[in-house]
């Protein structure tokens, strides 16, 4: 982790904390000697941050969440002082070595006791796989960092903030990845969902088991993984709304996962659109890919850069040029009928968002 960018001014102190994190509102006794410092380092598209300063709050406005296109989520580990953490609708307070899970999209806030430090981490949302509903039921829980799970991924996520691993590109998105499943699992282990019993539990398990097994199957579907499972459909409807979502949400959110992280891929950058959504996307994708324009015109809809839109900076710095335009790109083409300009771009963004 490199030095620490430091100050005693509290307006630097604002546009400190929005550069490495959100835009935040930040209230603090005037009266007092302030002073603040904050270390970042990357991992892939995994941002950490440790950041030390006096009393304070530090708030996001619903105004400030609706002005800010991009959404993250964040995992605050207090290592030094106390502190408090409020969203959804819940308040935790947070003992040394306690961490709690908090998204930018909606309005929360951090009270800050005594002298503190506190780790910061920091995903694009887009890059976890858990669904809208169940983050809302895991943020804002004081996660116990003392025992049990909780002491692993303390342990982890303190080490990894303290030294950062040099990793290659693709080392470095996996462990990003694996990051945040672990985050979530030790979330997900303190909020527990009233099921009906243990057997339901279990078959949740299988299913979900049997959707990632088959998520390359273009005929996955809630007809199928109620066969397998001897159960009706309206039964396992009523399962997955209890739990949150659809059947069809899972399978897309697991779908889109896999071409995400084959489209950040730098090894696999060979790939066209059109050959990731083969393999895993729905037939309503794949027949939109077929009219792509092949790797070309796939590289061209992105500017000649790579097809992720969210590279980490480094990946990005090592993209291709634009390619120089031709006077053959600048010759009349013939009209295809089957084939809308936007159809590239608009399936890269919904295969990236």
């Amino acid at each position: 982790m490199g030095p620490p960018a430091t100050t005693n001014r509290l307006d630097v102190w604002r546009d400190l904390i929005r550069d490495n994190f959100v835009a935040l509102d930040v209230s603090a006794d005037r009266r007092a000697r302030f002073a603040g410092s904050v270390r970042s380092s990357e991992v892939g598209h995994l941002r950490l941050a440790s950041v030390e300063s006096g009393p304070q709050g530090f708030s996001r406005t619903p105004g400030l969440a609706r002005r800010d296109d991009d959404v993250y989520l964040q995992v605050g580990l207090l290592a030094r002082g106390g502190a408090t953490v409020a969203q959804d609708g819940r308040e935790a307070l947070l003992r040394p070595g306690d961490f709690a899970v908090y998204e930018t999209d909606r309005p929360f806030f951090w009270g800050m006791q005594g002298e503190w430090e506190l780790l910061v981490l920091t995903w694009p949302r887009a890059t976890v796989s858990l669904d809208g509903v169940a983050s809302q039921q895991l943020t804002a829980r004081a996660l116990s960092g003392g025992d049990g799970l909780g002491a692993i991924v303390g342990r982890m996520l303190r080490d990894l903030v303290a030294a950062p691993p040099e990793l290659s590109a693709a080392g470095g998105i996996k462990l990003a990845d694996e990051v945040a499943q672990l985050v979530t699992t030790a979330a997900g282990e303190c909020v527990h969902p009233a099921v009906p019993n243990r057997a339901t539990d279990d078959l949740l398990r299988r299913v979900d088991a049997y959707i990632i097994e088959h998520l390359a199957d273009p005929d996955l579907g809630p007809t199928c993984i109620a066969a397998a499972h001897f159960v009706s459909t309206r039964h396992l409807h009523r399962l997955f709304a209890h739990r949150g979502g659809t059947v069809a949400q899972r399978i897309q959110r697991l779908r889109l996962e896999r071409c995400r992280r084959e489209l950040l891929d730098p090894g696999a950058d060979h790939r066209t659109i059109t050959e990731v959504s083969r393999r895993w996307a729905s037939p309503t994708w794949r027949a939109s890919a077929g009219r792509s324009a092949g790797p070309t015109g796939c590289r061209r809809a992105s500017g000649g850069r790579p097809l992720a839109a969210d590279l980490p900076q480094h990946l990005a710095e090592a993209a291709p040029p634009r390619p120089m335009r031709t006077a053959a790109d600048d010759r009349p083409r013939r009209a295809r009928p089957d084939r809308r300009p936007d159809d590239d771009d608009e399936l890269r963004r919904r295969l990236l968002r």
